[in-house]
Parts: C-alpha cells; structure tokens; sequence
C-alpha cells in the first residue's frame, strides 16, 4: 500500500526520487545520458561476500568494468530473443528499418497549443502534465507520440519516477520487452538512488524472466545504491518475497542478514522473521556452504563437503549440537542488530522530520529545509563517505531546485578529496537540474578558477551575461576581476567595453550608467589608469536616465579620483538629475533629488570655492524650501542626529559639525552611511555585498532572469535559456543595527554546498556466522 501511494504521488503530482548520475555503458540505451558527459558512477556490483552483504565496488570505477557482473539490460533483452523483444524490424535484404521519427506523428490542435506552451516556457509543470494527459489521450497505438511528449517531458523533469513507469508501461503494451528495458534503463540512469524505480524495475523483470540469477542481479544493482535508505525496505520486502516463491532458504537467510547491518525500517520485523525462518527450517538448509563449514553441518548448497573437512558420519569429529549452533547463528546477528538499532536512534528524528522525500515542483517549508541541513551537519562527521553521499543524493532529490543543496554537495566532496565527484554534482545541477538560477553558475565559475579550469570559468561568466541573464552585472564584474587576477589587463578591460559596447545599442539602457560607474572604478582602483577612468565618468553627461545611485557613484569617485575636480560636470548632472520632470511619473521623487543636492552641497563644501556654493545653495534652497510642506516630515530627535552622524564621522575619519550646509533646512545634508569595507561615503542602495568584497558597491539583486526557452538534457546547451527565479534563503535573520544609520543592502545567504553515492557497504563490518 505504501509503495502504490507513493507512485501515484509521482504520477499525479509531479514526485519523484533521488537521481545521480549512475549509468552502464551496455544498457539497452548507450546514448540516453541525459547529462551529456561521462560522470563517474558507483557500480552496482551483485556478488555477495563471504559476510552475506554486497560488496562495495571503488566509488570511482565506471560501469564497464563490471558490465558482466551487474546484469545489463543487454544481457536482459539477449534472454529473451530479438524476436520476442520487439527487436530492430529487418526488411527482405536483411537490412533493418529505421524506427520513424517524431515528425511523423500528427497533432491535434489541443497538443499543438499545449507543444507551443512548454515550448515557451519548459518549467511549466501543469500544462506538461496537460500535454500528456491530452496525448494520452488522442495518441490509442500511435507510440511516436507518446514517445515524443514523455522524452520531452522527462528531460525537463527526470526525477519523476511516476512517469518514467508509465512511460515503460505504454512501451510495454505497445511495443515489446527491449522498448521496456530501454526506459528502465534510462530511467535509473536519472534517478538512480529511487527506492521506487528500482522496485519497479525489478518487479516488471520477475513478470518477464524466469532465470532467478537475471533476477537476483537487478536486485543487487538497485540493493547497491539504495540498500541502506531508511525507506528502501519496499525494494528489500519484493526481493524477500521472490526468494520465499523460490523457497531458496538460503538465499533469504542471508538477504535478513544483510539487512539487520542498516538502520532501515522495520527492522525489528526483519529480525524477527529471521528468528522464525531459523526456528522452522533445518539450520543446514539457510546456511551457505560458507557459513556451513563454520559451524561444522551439511549445508543445503553443497552435496559433498569441502576439501579437508571431514564427512558427516566421520567418527573422529561429529557435528555440533544443532541447538548450540542456532544460537550462535541468532546471537551473531542479534549483535548486528542491536548496533543497527542504536544508530538508528540517533538519526530517527532527522528521518521522522523528511515528509516530502521525493521530488516535486512545489517548495518545500523552512523546517523540512532545514532539517536537512542539520542531517547533513550530522552525517558529514561520519568518516564512512558513502554514507555521507547517499544522503546527499538523497537530498538533492526533495531539494533539487534549491541551488543551495548543490553547492554544499560539491563543496563537502571537495573538502573530503572527491574532485571527480564534485564536478559530477557541479554537472548535474547546473546542465539539468537548477540550471536557470544564476547563483550555481556564479559558483561554477568561482569553482572551476580554483580549481585551474579557467577556460570554464570563463565560459560559465560569458553564459551568464550573453544568454541566460543577459547584461547581468555581477557576471561581467567578477568575469573582468578574474581576468585581472590572471594578470590579463586586457581581457579584463576588454570585459567591460563589450559590455558597454552592447548596453549603448539599446534605446535609454537601464544598465549602462551603472557599467560606466563600475568600469570607471575598476580603471582607477586596479588598473591605475587616471585618464580612462575620468574619461569614462565624462560619458555619463550624455546619458539620459541618471538614477540617484549612479550619481551618487559619479560625487564618490570623483571625490577621491587624485586629480582636479570636475565641477561643472557634476553640476551639470545634478542640475538636470533635480530639475528632471517626468511626464508619466517615471521620475526621481522629490525626496531623492533633495538627498543628491545635499550630497552634491557637501562635495563643494570640500572640494568647490564660495562662487559654487552660492550658485548650488540657491538652487538647493529655491527647489526644495519653498516645497517643504509637500515633503514627508524627515525632523530626527537630536539624539538620532548625534548618534547618526557621530557614527558617519568614526567610519569616515573626519572631525566635520554635524551641521549641513543649508542652516534653513529641516533635514542637514549629510554624506550617506559608509561601508566599512571601502571607508569611504557611500549610499545605502550602493552598499557592499558580501559576495563582491573587494570594490563591492552595487546591489544586483534587482538584475532579474529574464525568462526564455530552455534547451533540454544535453552538454552545455548552444541558447542556455533565461529564467525567472526567486532567491531561496533560509539563513536565520540577521541583527539589526543598533544605530539607525542607513543599512547596507543584506549580504546573500552563503551558499551551501552538494553527488553520486558509492556502492553501500555494511555499516559495521561484523562477520556474522
């Protein structure tokens, strides 16, 4: 009952399981990589220890290598025979006959809407699910369609483990076995640590084939990635109810004892269907002939005894008593699973706290969020790393449109030494999963430079500013700084002006003033180059739509540009930021342009002579005094105004009144608070980020994604598409000032780091006979 609601969230919903990037080379598939590249897998092997538990294959290995030991879906279809598995069509010649292709299947005018809908916009999750419904519909027998609309479908969501068993259903009535295996295949190639797809998978295999060890080998592939889930025992009960139908007692012995090594569900049921099966079978018939030659009896799987060990009805050494022997066998197992039970009760309530452990489109709540960030804290002290990353890849699963997941994924597999696994997570998220969130593609670049892939740092920057965000800032100001940490003056300039270059082709760029302030900047501080930096701050005379916060970067650099104010072209650019009038309520509010006239006041009172002063105190003085009626009351207690600008004064280092230069307003014109980091005035829209330490000034969090269509699986795709998002956060909220000075713009939640579980090993390397 349980699994039954559980594929029917994933069909009905939108639900799925984990996905890692497990996949064998021999499948009934080669070229279904959904991820485009060749990460590295755990390999599924299916050969039991002398302990009874599956052997861990080396995390590292590739699937090949153990092609012949993992039951492939080739080796599956060849059992049955080309002709029963629905193999390639052959003509007269012996030639095959191509499959026909999607183009040939005709649409109804309702699919064809819906195509051009998920064309648009591919993240739409409900008109998908409209599109299949409808083909499913429309489509009878016609199998392209259905083929079509559920590998689209897929691509975009390939953690739907509901829709990867419909999908095989439909290729099962419709086409034959091979078509089955195939999407299986697949199907685990996505979602590989999916307790569901493998249940699935191994369910349709005992319905098709009736050799046990094809069977038994697709068991122990899926057992080997998902064995030790605290929810696998769905995959666990279908391989014991095989065996008990097979009466291999053996067998099923030792699959008990397997599980009694992991803190899984019902665990106290399995121990005691053990204790029953040892109790009313012969002790020789659930042994191994391993086990058997332990304790000295027949066992059921060897006729003859082992070499050097002596017969049964030898008379110089008799068996040992069968009672004694069964409780050797019960104790040794008894300890297991009383370690098994004592590490369950430290992670139970982290399990208990996971109500949505499969994938679904809709957000998940703060609490499951941050249950799994303190399940990981608890798993990533563990020194046994499968452990640590099939929870991992059991996170990025409920998680996997939270970029945050991902990024601590790869950091903590970068920190315990896993370089491939981490570029294998670094893969998935930002080619499949969250690969329209500009923040994982911020940390790839950062990642790849650390780790000497420039030419890949340099290719994820260029995505972001040139096809998925275009003109995003943040992109072109670290693009250009990591070109000048690589000693590439020129690059790092050549950054900039092709930025500038594209923002002028547009009409009225909202973008441009902002690049020149920054280019300006990066000219002066890194580069050193005076003239340039001048020379780019003269280009903003010409611009149309100078906003409060350009002009404020304009007063700051010039103010601390060692050279010869430029006056007159700040006045300029005051004069005709506060005299703008704006005919559809576009403009700068009153408010703002009396705060630049203030500012622009303080820069005379420094830098300009008493002819300048007068000629901006006036036009201060006859814009806004007579208007102070109309503006909102800005009168701060004297308290407020010693603390505030008693605080402005310790950050900036100067000795100044706090009086302003216009002794009739209201409100004293001061300098915005400062960030520390920079020392020096600067407005609050302007403050630093955490994430741009070094010459941090601008807040890009307003530069939103614009949407367009995306590109399905694949390498890197040619039109990375755009995207709308909403930045997920869930750091706790940070202290407010204690001085009520402007606060600078909140730094981003740090990123939290996330890759391919191992093959699972016991989690106590007990030898249990």
């Amino acid at each position: 009952m349980e699994q039954d609601q559980s594929v029917a969230a994933g069909v009905d919903s939108g639900s799925a399981e984990p996905g890692a990037m497990a996949f064998d080379l021999t499948t009934a598939n080669p070229d279904a990589n959904a991820y485009g590249h060749n990460p590295p897998a755990v390999t599924a092997g299916s050969a039991v220890d002398h302990d009874g538990g599956a052997q861990a294959p080396d995390v590292s290995a590739y699937p090949a290598e153990h092609a012949a030991l993992n039951g492939t879906a080739g080796e599956m279809a060849n059992d049955q025979g080309d002709a029963e598995n629905g193999g390639a069509a052959i003509n007269e010649m012996g030639e095959p006959v191509p499959e026909p292709s999607y183009e040939e299947a005709v649409l109804s005018a309702e699919e064809a809407r819906l195509w051009s809908v998920v064309t648009a916009n591919s993240l739409d999750f409900n008109s998908w699910i409209a599109l299949i419904e409808e083909t499913e519909k429309n489509a009878e027998s016609n199998i392209l369609k259905i083929r079509k609309v559920y590998d689209a479908f897929l691509a975009e969501f390939p953690l739907c483990f509901g829709y990867w068993k419909k999908y095989a259903d439909h290729e099962g009535r419709l086409d034959g076995v091979s078509k089955v295996i195939e999407v299986y295949e697949r199907a685990i190639l996505a979602v590989t640590y999916s307790v569901e797809i493998w249940y699935n998978y191994c369910q349709f295999a005992i319905s098709t084939y009736e050799d046990p060890d094809i069977i038994r080998r697709l068991f122990e592939r899926g057992l080997a990635y998902v064995g030790t889930d605290y929810r696998s025992n769905v995959l666990w009960d279908e391989y014991i109810k095989y065996e008990e139908s097979l009466q291999a007692w053996s067998h099923l012995a030792v699959i008990y004892t397997r599980l009694l090594e992991h803190p899984i569900q019902q665990l106290d049921r399995y121990f005691n269907c053990l204790k029953e099966l040892a109790s009313t079978r012969a002790l020789s018939d659930i042994l191994t002939a391993e086990e058997a030659s332990v304790y000295g009896v027949a066992s059921e799987n060897s006729n003859q005894a082992l070499d050097g060990e002596a017969h049964p009805d030898d008379p110089d050494k008799s068996s040992k008593p069968e009672a004694e022997n069964l409780a050797k066998y019960i104790s040794m197992r008894e300890e297991m699973y009383k370690k098994a039970k004592e590490y369950e009760s430290k992670i139970i309530g982290f399990e208990l706290a996971i109500r949505r452990p499969y994938f679904h489109v809709k957000p998940l709540d703060n609490p499951e969020l941050e249950n799994w960030h303190n399940y990981l804290d608890f798993i990533e002290k563990e020194e046994d790393i499968n452990k640590v990353i099939k929870l991992y890849e059991r996170c990025v699963i409920a998680c996997a449109n939270y970029s945050e997941f991902w990024i601590r994924y790869v950091q903590c597999m970068e920190d315990k030494g896993s370089l491939e696994l981490a570029n294998n997570a670094l893969a998935r998220a930002t080619h499949v999963f969250v690969k329209k969130q500009p923040e994982i593609h911020l940390f790839s670049a950062r990642f790849k430079e650390l780790n000497g892939d420039v030419s890949g740092a340099r290719a994820e920057y260029q995505h972001l500013y040139s096809v998925l965000c275009p003109g995003f800032l943040e992109a072109i100001v670290k693009h250009s700084n990591m070109e000048h940490r690589l000693g590439d003056k020129e690059s790092a300039c050549s950054v900039y002006e092709k930025a500038i270059a594209a923002e002028r082709e547009k009409e009225q760029s909202q973008l441009l003033p902002t690049l020149l302030i920054q280019y300006s900047r990066f000219l002066f501080l890194a580069i050193r180059d005076l003239e340039k930096a001048r020379e780019t701050l003269t280009e903003l005379h010409e611009q149309l739509n100078i906003t409060k916060p350009v002009l404020e970067a304009v007063i700051h650099l010039e103010s601390i540009l060692p050279c010869e104010k430029r006056i007159d072209l700040l006045d300029s650019l005051v004069e005709k930021f506060v005299t703008h009038e704006s005919s559809h309520g576009e403009g700068s509010s009153l408010v703002d342009k009396e705060e630049i006239s203030s500012i622009f006041l303080e820069f005379l009172d420094l830098f300009g002579d008493a002819k300048s002063i007068k000629k901006s105190l006036t036009r201060h003085t006859t814009l806004f005094s007579c208007k102070r009626s109309i503006l909102p009351s800005k009168k701060r207690k004297a308290d407020d105004a010693i603390v505030s600008d008693r605080d402005k004064l310790a950050k900036t280092g100067g000795t100044r009144p706090v009086t302003g230069t216009d002794p009739n307003a209201s409100n004293p014109p001061v300098w915005p608070a400062t960030s520390e980091a920079s020392g020096q005035p600067w407005g609050a829209a302007y403050a630093p980020q955490a994430t741009y330490p070094a010459y941090g000034t601008y807040d890009y969090s307003h530069q939103m994604p614009q949407p367009a269509a995306q590109a399905a699986y694949g390498a890197y795709p040619p039109t990375y598409p755009a995207q709308g998002y909403t930045q997920q956060s869930y750091a706790q909220p940070a202290a407010m000032a204690a001085a009520p000075v402007p606060a600078a713009a909140p730094a981003p939640t740090a990123a939290y780091p996330q890759q391919p579980a191992a093959a699972p090993q016991p989690y106590y390397g007990t030898t249990y006979y």
